[in-house]
């Protein structure tokens, strides 16, 4: 059975009908993929319901507002000149306003994994064609979080690029000035391959390593299990220095979307027409849309002076990390409780998403785990334009996840469906670190292990290249920097719950950080580190060999 046969028999295998507006005919797309040529052939792809394609109706997810497009939009150009191959356009909350999946007078799209669940919007039926094995790739869009959010409820990967490195052209607007063309795929690699396609972005860099990955110091509510596996993740970045960071000013950008006057930009997009259709038009959207119509001026420019404030302190933090590591939502909320309270849980879920666009960030959402058998998904953000390097250290993860548990990589279609690579069990249930001053049994700062329920495995030393400094802190402590010339170091490594590892890092004061320590016997665990700007004028105490040895010298 060749691919495009397999496409729609899967189609009647998994019988959700709620995935597609409209679908091509098998013989129209076989003809197509069999004359392919180029990098993605060999590709299916689905394409959210307000992006053009050629021969097929663009409606939003509104046929009163269905057009027959002249040209295929600039992407999917972009894309069948690549040899990817069309199989139809996705359903969508209406008009791409929501985060849920269930705004659609075509049905609410079921997730993936649990029917009973949402699949997140507003790109839902895309996100699910590619979870169910239906297509290898698919364009979505995201201007608050669409091309997110249900990567994380659907176990795959979610490619926001920055703002203008995808054409819009030729996409049904819901705020012009900061939608995206979103990407859906299996894995990293799939996504990013469909990038380079369809923009000028060069090459991934090299990471320098270790690189600095920002990690909330206040996620915030999160559904249960998820600050666990938060932490849990965050733990396995190789080469990753965590680094605690205030998210705050990123989540007040993130309330000013809808809270303030820039949703009065959807009412430009299709207010109009809304007002003119209402019965024809799903009532939240309608509601939201027609809503933004009253938006004072003078609310408009004052919300931009507080964006530019916002901005700015954002930016502050940005500067300190190479990238944010977030969880990509807050909770995995049911059909029912949306229907129960649309505004509200919508509301919720953009904590960690509504932000990226107002602030000009790129951002990839990527599997991570699973809570209780459903997908726990993680965001890396960072500036404009980063988005190779963001892709680059989503590879660390999912390198990270495929050999941590002894697994051998695995071709894709022997993957259980609607799960990625990185997409594994979180089985740990504690994380380790490696300690080298006052935090050693003994010293002031023990307690902080002890309290969160630390448990002492193993004393030991470093590997023989590192180099220890005294630091000018209160409680005095030592500075641990890798340098090949150097010696080994005293060192302790302890297991603390998964549950405390968030909070412990989150509490880490400036300049100490967690990056992966080398120890003596080759392995490399979690461990306390130290920025480099803090050894200006400090004593290198190397040669005592470690902590303890240099405050008990004579």
């Amino acid at each position: 059975m060749n691919r495009v046969s397999q496409a729609y028999e899967r189609i009647r295998q998994v019988d959700r009908p709620e995935i597609w507006i409209d679908l091509r005919p098998q013989d129209e797309v076989q003809a197509e993929f069999a004359a392919a040529r180029g990098p993605l052939a060999g590709k299916l792809v689905a394409v959210k319901g307000n992006i053009d394609v050629a021969g097929l109706p663009t409606t939003a997810a509104c046929p009163a507002y269905a057009y027959q497009p002249s040209a295929d939009a600039p992407v999917i150009a972009q894309l069948r000149a690549a040899g990817a191959v069309v199989l139809g356009t996705t359903n969508m909350d209406q008009f791409a306003t929501g985060l849920v999946g269930t705004r659609s007078p075509h049905g609410a799209v079921r997730n993936a994994i649990d029917p009973a669940r949402v699949s997140g919007g507003s790109s839902s039926g895309s996100a699910v064609a590619v979870a169910l094995g239906i297509v290898d790739i698919a364009l979505g869009t995201d201007t608050a979080g669409s091309g997110r959010v249900p990567a994380a409820f659907n176990g795959i990967v979610g490619l926001k690029p920055t703002y203008g490195l995808i054409s819009t052209d030729g996409v049904v607007p819901a705020c012009r000035s900061l939608d995206c063309v979103s990407i859906f795929a299996r894995t990293v690699r799939e996504a990013s391959q469909a990038l380079a396609c369809v923009s000028a972005q060069p090459p991934a860099p090299v990471l320098p390593l270790p690189y600095r990955l920002g990690v909330p110091s206040d996620l915030g509510a999160l559904a249960p299990g998820w600050a666990e596996a938060f932490a849990a993740a965050a733990s396995r970045f190789a080469g990753a220095t965590l680094v605690p960071i205030d998210i705050s000013p990123f989540v007040a950008v993130a309330r000013l979307l809808y809270e303030g006057s820039f949703v009065a930009e959807r009412y430009t997009a299709v207010g109009e027409f809304i007002d003119a259709h209402r019965s024809e038009v799903d009532p939240t959207v309608a509601a939201i849309i027609s809503s933004a119509r009253d938006v004072p001026a003078h609310k408009f420019f004052r919300d931009q002076e507080e964006l530019a404030r916002l901005d700015s302190l954002a930016a502050a933090q940005l500067d300190l990390v190479d990238a944010l590591l977030i969880p990509t939502t807050v909770e995995h909320p049911t059909i029912a409780e949306v229907e129960a309270d649309p505004i509200g849980v919508n509301a919720r879920l953009g904590r960690f998403t509504n932000f990226a666009n107002l602030l000009g960030l790129a951002a990839l959402a990527i599997p991570a785990g699973t809570v209780d058998g459903l997908p726990f998904g993680v965001s890396l953000v960072g500036k404009a334009f980063t988005d190779n390097t963001l892709a680059a250290m989503a590879e660390q993860l999912t390198s990270a996840d495929t050999h941590a548990h002894g697994e051998e990589p695995r071709d894709e279609a022997s993957r259980p469906a609607g799960l990625g690579r990185a997409a594994t069990q979180v089985r740990a249930k504690t994380a380790q670190i490696a300690v080298v001053g006052a935090h050693l049994t003994g010293q002031p700062l023990n307690n902080e292990l002890v309290s969160r329920g630390g448990v002492l495995t193993q004393q030991t030393k470093t590997a023989p290249a590192y180099r220890l400094y005294a630091l000018d802190t209160v409680p005095p402590k030592p500075g641990l920097v890798r340098d090949l010339a150097g010696a080994a170091v005293e060192a302790e490594v302890w297991e603390l719950p998964v549950a405390e590892f968030g909070s412990f890092v989150a509490a880490l004061p400036s300049p100490m950080a967690i990056g992966k320590v080398e120890l003596a016997d080759g392995t490399w665990v979690p461990g306390f580190t130290c920025e480099r700007h803090a050894l200006t004028g400090a004593e290198e105490i190397t040669s005592y060999g470690g902590w303890r040895a240099y405050l008990n010298r004579g």
